[in-house]
């Protein structure tokens, strides 16, 4: 699995937990909180994303993802050293 394919997996998510946003044209710059997703919000579609690539990651260790992009490269990295 590649970047683009865990990208559009974590915009299907941000979809799924805030329906909404259904239609819109993600960026990988974009935060999630500035897209209207609370803590709860981010965290359930962190748990979607992970569950979908069977990752099992300490959430300390996602902290540091200031964007949707970031988040993208941490999951693409651990997904690749699993």
């Amino acid at each position: 699995m590649n970047k683009e394919d865990i990208f559009a997996l974590v915009a299907r998510h941000v979809c799924e937990v805030i329906p909404e946003l259904e239609g819109y044209a993600f960026k990988p710059s974009e935060r999630l909180a500035d897209l209207g997703a609370n803590s709860v919000d981010r965290a359930e579609i962190v748990a979607l994303t992970m569950e979908a690539l069977s990752l099992q990651v300490p959430r300390v260790e996602l902290f540091g993802a200031k964007n949707i992009g970031e988040l993208v490269d941490v999951l693409y990295e651990k997904l690749r050293s699993a």
